[in-house]
């Protein structure tokens, strides 16, 4: 369709350019746009693409500042007679533009012209769009001006008209130059509107992202013969299978010519109605054998938008396939495995964080949000559910086969279990770091936190929404941890897909990838799910979530009221067992690969009730005094519990919490010897910013080590390592490193306490600081690579001249996130750890980096 003698043209108007769109044409993607681009690769397979002129970014600048181009020119690079329309051609698809603008030419004479090719209802039909869409996308008419249009077309266009006239006190203009000249500015200047910047940039355009157009005749697709547009695809958006979707509707005369379709006509034969394939059959054939061509050659999914006018095809655009995160795997596989393009350009076709869609339940895109208030999106899903307030209500809605959404001011390690059993979380306070954003994520349970314009009123088991809606224990809602969004009773959902297909490219990622994921587990569950994802092994195991159970938690508290280290010591023999049990099962599942146990972290209140009921009953439960209760809990409060009696500092002077802790991980290692299963477990110390620290703990386990050996006659073996999450520990991890084997850097407090910020409390201020740049994003969810990540290259780099050969990892939430695990690279680093269903996302991120570092 593409005229030869034209090769090449183009109108030079200043800085500006106007190319006719041929197959040696001066095009490209990042001056004229991807469209633009596109259409000049259809015309290179030598499809039937009609005549298209390409407007650079240049040349759309300076329409938008008033300098318009020759268009006496462009128009004599096309049909005399035709009709045009104008679409946008940004440089990516996905960055949007203005609406396209259709049947630019249309006028009277055109009108009465078509009308002898086509017939008078149809002409006029298409002289009627034209000046609505007119009106109102490029006079910027109210549409509401055009509501009352007569039925008959000929009184609509007739009302159009005078409407057009009586708004802008001029007639509608005639001339096709002045009618494209103002569909050229007005989409110029639509681009540059302070919307149009806003929304494009939200899909991560630059600020000053350009626009090109194109301006095609018009295949109008009518006619005597089979006529017709619509669009066709190979494969379903939604699931990437290879099936022939779209929509066509028929507009011969004598079938409702451009009138309102009852509905698209199918493209295959279908017994629901008539098809392409039926009416159109060698022109669908060739439509087919088009799509087939334009995937083996441009190595892509493409969408042809076509018409057929009297049984001939033309092609007027092809666009990427839309698709979602399922689909985009299904389709990248099935390229690599018909060898249209190469695994490794599989994988990079992949955004990791998209890799969520597959995970987890998702709200349909498509379905209408009715939003009572925004959050932190801290763990990535949706799911609906009843409103609980307490983990008590969640366990008990689980017993009766509810889902339920359980509702706190902020989480707490003793509501693990209504975590558990509830279908997703909604908190007033909290942030990426915060506790329910971190189990949330490990356990794969949708999550909102920080929802502070919501009034949590959970004493009268009620919120109160922004808009004023009040919701009771019982109402339904929809938490969308992908989103952030709180939504009001039971959205649509999708369900997960990871398919055969993510299986084969999360194989091929770990073919290339160069850095270990392991898995941040606390529960056999946990385990089970990171074995699933493929981890290599646990990178963080936290054993203080083991102790909230209803038998352990007792024993727990009675060790804590214990007056001396004997009784403490008896109290924790009965938790040895339990925690024997524990390790053992993490063991079986994980099999021979690593597992690297935190030892006790948290502050002991965590451990006991903060209200009068909860110390009633716990007097009750152990048979003291209430007031025995009270003082003990109130001596055991801290006015910053986080900076105090915690981590190694409570192994050091309540240092049979840590023996009982290596005893029982020491006996279930000798316990899956003996079935078969070979492991040396690692055990890591919390909190350390003193060398000494170290010195006194590792000779405590040692000491356990030699009585369990002694007692058992079995030999073993184990790696002792520091979890680095002070700055002073990262800054003397030259001192450190000497006295163990291995270093992993929980970046969540390491973050904490380098900013001097609450990561329970920051996501209350947290977008306002980022919104006004203060910080580029919240550190809690991408690593700080100007002072944390500082911090780690010190320790890292002081830890390997002490001592060459010691492992150093990081296993704070940081590490799912691609841009810490390329940090994590370039470091030198062995091994990032995070939640479960982050494993797949670190997996293929790792994978792109490697192959970026090969493809140089």
């Amino acid at each position: 369709m593409l005229r030869p003698h034209m090769e090449g043209a183009a109108v030079q108007h200043r800085d500006t350019d106007i190319t006719l769109i041929t197959p040696g044409a001066p095009i490209g993607a990042h001056t004229h746009g991807g469209r633009a681009k596109c259409l000049q690769r259809l015309a290179r397979l030598n499809l039937p693409v009609p005549p298209t002129v390409a407007l650079s970014f240049r040349t759309v600048q300076a329409i938008a500042a008033g300098d318009m181009p020759d268009l006496r020119a462009l128009l004599s690079m096309l049909g005399d007679t035709a009709l045009l329309c104008v679409r946008p051609s940004s440089e990516d698809s996905d960055w949007g533009g203005p609406r396209a603008v259709l049947n630019i030419g249309m006028s009277d004479a055109m009108c009465a012209a078509l009308a002898e090719r086509i017939g008078s209802a149809a002409a006029t039909r298409l002289y009627l769009r034209f000046v609505e869409s007119y009106s109102i996308h490029v006079a910027r008419l109210d549409p509401d001006m055009l509501d009352d249009m007569p039925h008959a077309p000929e009184d609509a266009l007739a009302f159009a008209l005078r409407v057009y006239l009586d708004e802008t006190e001029e007639e509608f203009p005639q001339d096709p130059a002045v009618q494209l000249a103002e569909v050229l500015r007005s989409m110029a200047r639509a681009w540059d509107g302070t919307t149009a910047r806003l929304l494009r940039q939200a899909k991560g355009a630059p600020a000053d992202a350009g626009l090109g157009l194109v301006v095609q005749e018009m295949a109008i697709g009518l006619g005597n013969g089979e006529s017709g547009s619509g669009v066709m695809q190979l494969v379903n958006s939604k699931s990437g299978a290879r099936q022939i979707t779209g929509r066509y509707l028929s507009q011969s005369q004598g079938r409702d010519a451009l009138s309102d379709a009852k509905g698209a006509l199918y493209l295959e034969r279908d017994a629901r109605g008539p098809s392409l394939e039926e009416l159109a059959p060698d022109a669908f054939a060739e439509l087919k054998s088009h799509l087939f061509l334009m995937r083996e050659k441009l190595r892509e999914e493409m969408q042809a938008e076509f018409t057929i006018e009297n049984g001939k095809l033309h092609l007027l655009d092809g666009v990427r396939v839309a698709r979602n995160a399922r689909a985009a795997v299904s389709i990248a596989v099935a390229l690599a495995e018909d060898g249209i393009i190469t695994r490794e350009e599989a994988l990079m076709r992949i955004e990791p964080r998209a890799l969520n869609e597959l995970l987890h339940r998702q709200v349909d895109p498509e379905a209408s949000r009715d939003v009572l208030a925004r959050g932190v999106a801290a763990s990535p899903g949706a799911a609906t559910g009843k409103i609980v307030f307490s983990a008590e209500a969640s366990q008990s809605a689980a017993a009766r086969g509810e889902a339920c959404v359980l509702v706190r001011r902020e989480t707490s390690p003793e509501d693990i279990r209504g975590m558990h059993a509830a279908v997703a979380v909604l908190t007033e306070r909290g942030g990426m770091t915060s506790h329910a954003a971190v189990i949330g994520r490990g356990i794969g349970l949708p999550c909102v936190v920080g929802a502070s314009s919501i009034r949590f009123q959970t004493s009268a088991r009620k919120l109160t929404a922004p808009d004023g809606r009040v919701l009771k224990e019982g109402d339904q809602i929809t938490i969308d941890g992908t989103n952030g969004e709180v939504l009001f009773g039971q959205a649509p959902l999708l369900d997960a897909g990871h398919d055969d297909s993510f299986q084969v490219l999360m194989g091929w990622a770990d073919d290339v990838r160069d850095i270990a994921v392991r898995a941040n587990a606390d529960t056999p569950m946990d385990a089970k799910m990171a074995r699933n994802f493929n981890a290599h092994g646990i990178g963080l195991c936290r054993t203080e979530h083991m102790f909230f159970e209803e038998g352990r938690l007792r024993v727990m508290r009675e060790m804590i009221f214990a007056g001396s280290s004997p009784d403490r010591a008896a109290a924790l023999e009965r938790l040895l067992p339990m925690q024997r049990d524990d390790f053992a099962d993490l063991f079986r599942i994980m099999q021979d690969q690593p597992v690297c146990i935190r030892l006790f972290d948290p502050p002991l209140h965590e451990f006991l009730p903060s209200d009068r009921a909860g110390h009633r009953a716990l007097a009750e439960a152990l048979d003291l005094p209430l007031s025995t209760v009270t003082r003990r809990v109130e001596a055991l409060s801290e006015y910053n519990p986080m900076l105090g009696m915690r981590g190694v500092r409570l192994g050091i002077t309540v240092p049979e919490i840590y023996e009982m802790q290596v005893r029982a991980i020491f006996e279930a290692t000798i316990k899956v010897a003996g079935e078969g299963v070979q492991i040396v477990p690692e055990i890591m110390i919390p909190l350390v910013s003193a060398s000494r620290e170290v010195e006194l703990v590792k000779a405590r386990v040692d000491s356990v080590a030699a009585t369990v050996r002694s007692q058992t006659g079995q030999d073993f073996a184990y790696l002792l390592g520091v979890m680095v999450e002070t700055p002073r520990a990262a800054l003397r991890a030259g001192d450190i490193a000497p006295q163990v084997s291995f270093l992993s850097f929980g970046t969540n407090d390491l973050t904490q306490m380098t900013y001097g910020l609450s990561r329970d409390d920051a996501g209350r201020f947290m977008s306002d600081y980022v919104k006004q740049g203060v910080y580029p994003e919240d550190p809690f969810h991408t690593l700080d690579l100007d002072g944390v990540a500082e911090l780690l290259s010190i320790g890292a780099e002081r830890a390997r001249e002490a001592s060459p050969g010691i492992t150093l990892s990081i296993c704070g939430e940081h590490g799912g996130n691609p841009e810490s695990i390329a940090f994590c690279r370039a470091a030198g680093f062995d091994y990032v750890s995070c939640s479960p269903f982050r494993v797949p996302v670190a997996r293929l991120a790792a994978a792109q980096l490697a192959v970026r570092d090969k493809i140089g």
